[in-house]
């Protein structure tokens, strides 16, 4: 199986001023790219060559781990994301936010103080159980709830790369902007 780069859903400058066109073009234009181009080579005559990303990501250790991790998390990361964002989550997914954290901006409130607390690079997810549970999970490196037996629901990218160009070091202020572009139809389909 060969992994290929989706298109994303919009242009490149469709998420400005949250995300800029120089950001998308570099971080997923070049560094997400980079990771499904090492994915590719890594799977080469192994038993991976023929499994679903989500398969490798739950088997993998090491480089192809990474990769595979990393491949998956920036495209789920990209396609959480519309120019006609922001917002709350309506339906099953607000009622268990609201339920599990007391308000809607309780839970942006500690899914920012997770991505900002976490040490380095990483990612900070939300996550379910198969009882519909939420968890706020910051992970770092490639980590993914994949791994746990979790479903993803919605991750903000904290590897400097994700925001440096455009926030600086002012990491909170990135995750807290990120909220203004959630596509909350996808994140919602995905709980």
């Amino acid at each position: 199986m060969i992994y290929t780069q989706p298109k994303l859903p919009y242009a490149n400058d469709a998420l400005q001023p949250v995300i800029s066109s120089e950001t998308i073009d570099y971080h997923y234009g070049k560094h997400e790219k980079a990771y499904i181009d090492n994915l590719n080579n890594l799977i080469k005559g192994t038993e991976f060559e023929d499994d679903e990303l989500e398969d490798i990501i739950r088997r993998a250790e090491g480089p192809l781990f990474n990769n595979a991790s990393q491949a998956w998390n920036h495209i789920f990361y990209f396609f959480s994301f519309s120019p006609d964002g922001g917002g709350e989550p309506s339906g099953e997914l607000g009622q268990a936010i609201k339920e599990q954290f007391g308000s809607f901006e309780s839970f942006k409130d500690k899914f920012v103080e997770e991505g900002t607390k976490i040490f380095g690079s990483g990612w900070v997810w939300l996550a379910r159980d198969e009882a519909g549970k939420l968890f706020i999970l910051p992970r770092s490196n490639a980590g993914n709830p994949l791994t746990e037996g979790l479903t993803p629901i919605l991750v903000f990218d904290v590897w400097e790369h994700a925001y440096y160009l455009d926030y600086q070091n002012r990491r909170a202020d990135y995750l807290r902007r990120l909220f203004d572009i959630v596509d909350w139809d996808i994140v919602e389909s995905r709980y």
